[in-house]
């Protein structure tokens, strides 16, 4: 370390102690230091000198020379006052740089963007920091501009037209010349690019590029939606061509080194609507070599062999990684696969030969798995079951759990009563199927116990759905709740994705494991963790946060079981779950969190998530002795599928509320009784006790005090009358406003 004077801080004035403590972090260039450190090496030794030195770095961070890495530790900032990386542009004005080396977002008001666009690759020059002020920058180019375009709603005057757009990140409406409406009229929704944004002008001046229909209509709406988000809602002709030229017939050539499953008992267990079956299970008792006395079976996870299909590079390939996975809108699914593909070909459907890829265990009845192989099969299902149908029979047969009994849903027929299937959808009596769908779902359960006695985290929370009729429109709202049939299905794809990830990833010590996309789910955040225990202990609830993360989540779990059934289960649960991480794809493993496992992956939907298509090139290469992968080029990908994971879920979080205001459209001025979702500071969120539709009280609606907003306690505050309103909170609201173009719902409390 540098040399300094024993001084101990008492005889140098601010400019000498500033140019010491620069003098320290530039002999130290990239070097972590802390406070301990500077007052070591400098020789400050009391009170009014450490208080100086304090004074100085304070100083050094304001002028950006230093960055506070963590409390206390810092390093010298070496950062040139140019720098390059992505513009995101702000509707308030308030826009963001983000450098490409990871730093600091630095502030970019509107009069310094240059009319950079939301997603540009901008070059900045840092500006001059003012005293008091966040520091600030100013673009002096624009090196890429993002393909991004808008969607709106035309209003077309005399001469010339507006598009009147919600996208947050543009404050301005776009103009349009008259020669440039591309066939749209007023009222239209449009898809507009913007091709100039002229200096000293207020607004940007842009194109249409698509007119998807009259704004209000079902089919215009959920496209709007689609290309809100920059996804598809059609199939380039070139790959549809490409998938209708694919040969469906399964030769002798294919069959070749396929172990052959078509005589086992094999069924696929799925959603009402789906039309596409990506797995399917088999089951049958085999002999048990270690006892006379115990049973053992044999359970096959079935996946639909897509790889064999779609070969890596290939147009459908290229559109696949574009896509990243289908999307689910309230009443559409938009596929990653060509129909032809996801629908037919590749769907496991009854009675058809179909070639797998599989993963086979044999299970003693405790659950335990014996062994395991991982072959490329060829099956054919015997029959395909609904959930409803399977959960029918489990209840009929008292093999369901207590709880299912309670849910919400239909349970009929009645425990006793005599069971028959959907003879729509059978191929064979469901009878022949009850002995091996029983002894699954008590399989299944013994594995559902032992993943949360590892520390698994149980957030099993009821999801809403709308009944739509044949214009889309919504008429009434029902809850999907996971019972025994959907926790069946889950807990053999669990098994089978972590077998699979763990077959590659757990290797011998000194030895590295080969490239592999990884499910990964990080720990919750420490710092929300010890918010929710702080805010639990209000309803005298304790929540430990520290230990190893078995025993967090065992202690979140006991949290969570003891709430059941109590007024704060819903405010305690929402307040969790945002302590909780997102989960996403990565080659390089950390485990899953949320899950106890320590290795896992996606394996067993390659129909809708790129990353099992992945998953079984890179196995079928592994098995063939192939060398480990390119990790860069996979981990690209990895993060290509997250974004695309994450934009899918808003897509459809979106079409959710557009089907919500629609669906509260015509209740204006009808009251209903609610919880608090959420708070902010601009309102309440309130999420209705009946129909689950989410909307706002706004603050300025609140005109009985002045609020303050508590962010700790998750609660607004009234200054003069002290009224509280609370996350978790009953409420009685009015619906006030419903503007489908913002997916917007404004609410009142109901006097």
């Amino acid at each position: 370390m540098g040399k300094g004077k024993k001084t101990g801080g008492r005889h140098l004035n601010k400019w000498q102690m500033t140019e010491q403590v620069r003098n320290l972090f530039q002999e130290h260039a990239g070097e972590l230091v802390d406070i301990k450190t500077v007052f070591r090496e400098l020789h400050i030794n009391t009170h009014p000198g450490k208080l100086l030195c304090m004074d100085v770095i304070d100083d050094l961070l304001h002028d950006d020379f230093i960055i506070e890495q963590a409390q206390m530790r810092y390093t010298l900032a070496t950062k040139s006052t140019v720098m390059e990386g992505l513009f995101q542009r702000k509707h308030n004005g308030k826009n963001t740089f983000l450098p490409d080396d990871g730093g600091e977002p630095v502030l970019v008001a509107e009069r310094n963007s240059l009319h950079a666009m939301d997603g540009d690759r901008v070059r900045i020059q840092m500006m001059a920091r003012r005293r008091g002020h966040v520091r600030e920058a100013q673009v002096t180019a624009i090196l890429e501009r993002a393909d991004k375009s808008f969607v709106g709603r035309l209003s077309v005057r005399r001469d010339f037209a507006f598009l009147l757009t919600e996208d947050r990140t543009l404050s301005n409406d776009i103009f349009i010349p008259k020669n440039q409406l591309h066939g749209g009229r007023d009222g239209d929704k449009v898809i507009v690019k913007i091709v100039e944004w002229p200096d000293g002008s207020k607004n940007p001046i842009g194109r249409v590029v698509e007119v998807l229909g009259q704004a209000g209509e079902n089919e215009t709406e959920m496209h709007a939606i689609l290309a809100e988000f920059g996804l598809p809602y059609t199939y380039p002709r070139a790959v549809e061509e490409a998938a209708n030229r694919i040969d469906a017939t399964i030769t002798p050539a294919d069959l070749a080194g396929r172990e052959d499953l078509r005589n086992t008992l094999t069924f696929t267990i799925d959603p009402r609507d789906a039309k596409d079956f990506d797995d399917a299970l088999s089951f049958r008792e085999i002999a048990n070599e270690k006892s006379s006395n115990g049973k053992c079976y044999e359970v096959g996870v079935h996946i639909a062999d897509v790889s064999h299909y779609v070969t890596e590079g290939s147009i459908i390939d290229k559109e696949a990684v574009k896509r990243g996975t289908s999307v689910y809108l309230v009443d559409r699914t938009i596929p990653m696969l060509p129909e032809r593909l996801c629908n037919n070909i590749c769907s496991l459907r009854p009675d058809e030969d179909k070639l797998t890829y599989s993963v086979i265990f044999e299970l003693n009845e405790r659950a335990e798995v014996r062994r395991w192989r991982l072959a490329h099969t060829v099956t054919r299902s015997d029959r395909r079951f609904t959930y409803e149908e399977v959960q029918a029979l489990l209840e009929a047969r008292h093999e369901a759990s207590e709880e299912d009994y309670h849910a919400p849903g239909d349970h009929s027929p009645l425990p006793g009563a005599e069971f028959e299937g959907d003879k729509a959808l059978a191929l064979r009596p469901v009878e022949d199927f009850a002995d091996a769908l029983i002894t699954l779902n008590h399989l299944a359960k013994l594995l559902r116990q032992r993943r949360f006695a590892a520390g698994a985290v149980d957030f099993d929370r009821p999801e809403v759905r709308f009944d739509i009729d044949e214009k889309g429109h919504p008429i009434g709202t029902y809850y999907k709740v996971a019972k025994d049939a959907n926790k069946l299905i889950e807990e053999f794809m669990l098994l089978a994705n972590r077998t699979v990830a763990e077959s590659i990833g757990r290797v011998p010590k000194g030895k590295k494991a080969k490239v592999l996309p990884y499910r990964i789910h990080e720990q919750p955040d420490p710092d929300k963790l010890l918010n929710l225990s702080q805010f639990v202990a209000k309803f005298g609830r304790r929540l430990k946060t520290t230990g190893s993360r078995q025993e967090i989540s065992k202690n979140l779990n006991r949290l969570l079981h003891d709430v059941h059934g109590q007024k704060e289960q819903n405010l305690v649960e929402m307040v969790a779950l945002r302590a909780m991480m997102k989960a996403k794809y990565s080659t390089i493993n950390i485990g899953h969190y949320g899950l106890a496992f320590d290795y896992y992956t996606h394996f067993t939907s390659p129909i809708r998530r790129y990353p099992d298509l992945m998953v079984h090139r890179l196995l079928t290469r592994y098995a063939d002795g192939g060398r480990s992968a390119n990790q860069d080029k996979y981990e690209a990908l990895c993060e290509q599928s997250s974004d695309m994971e994450q934009t899918a879920a808003l897509a459809e979080r979106a079409s959710i509320k557009y089907k919500q205001v629609e669906f509260m459209a015509d209740k204006i001025g009808q009251q209903f009784d609610g919880i608090i979702s959420g708070i902010n500071e601009f309102g309440i969120y309130v999420e209705l006790n009946d129909s689950k539709c989410e909307g706002m009280v706004p603050l300025r609606d609140l005109a009985d005090d002045y609020y303050d907003f508590d962010e700790r306690n998750y609660q607004l505050l009234g200054r003069r009358r002290h009224r509280r309103y609370t996350l978790g909170d009953p409420i009685r609201i009015t619906v006030a406003r419903a503007n489908l173009d913002k997916k917007q719902l404004d609410f009142a409390i109901a006097e």
